[in-house]
């Protein structure tokens, strides 16, 4: 285990014995895994799996220096089948402070304006591809037009979820 981060470790090969509850029969099982970092060598592997989910979305480059995690999932054997792999691509989450009762709203409209012209051209002169934006119910069909209207799309397609990270010490 790596004691910093409290996960599998990544420096060489560790290999991990996985002993858990199956969620689906409460019987134990018991794998001996290897997770590594990513290897050019594992491209092809990838591709296939990939293909065999048959999702909806081309296969990522990998290439992009965006993908700051890319992590291997082997069967454990001397062949080391790849079983799957875990890619986190680094993206932004947009905030948005204004002082609601400055000006009239069309000022406040030309705020925003101010403001979204200059983080976009920050965030992709820092090599950002895409931002991502979580509206409050309360406001969120009013400047959701709104946001449409600068170029922000509305994907409902896919059901986000998100994970907090914590120190596992």
């Amino acid at each position: 285990m790596d004691s910093e981060r409290g996960g599998v470790s990544l420096t060489g090969h560790s290999k991990e014995r996985l002993d858990e509850e199956s969620p689906f029969d409460g019987k134990r099982f018991s794998h001996l895994m290897n997770v590594r970092e990513y290897n050019e060598s594992d491209l092809e592997a990838l591709r296939k799996i990939h293909a065999a989910q048959n999702f909806p979305y081309e296969f990522p480059d990998l290439a992009n220096p965006l993908f700051l995690t890319k992590i291997v999932l082997t069967d454990g054997d001397r062949e080391e089948k790849i079983l799957g792999a875990a890619l986190l691509r680094l993206t932004a989450e947009a905030y948005l402070l204004l002082d609601p009762a400055a000006g009239t709203p069309r000022r406040r409209w030309q705020h925003l304006l101010a403001l979204h012209a200059a983080a976009q051209q920050d965030a992709w002169a820092k090599g950002l591809e895409d931002v991502h934006a979580w509206l409050p119910p309360r406001i969120a069909k009013t400047f959701g037009r709104r946001l449409q209207r600068l170029g922000w799309i509305r994907d409902d397609a896919w059901t986000p979820y998100c994970r907090k990270l914590e120190f596992q010490g």
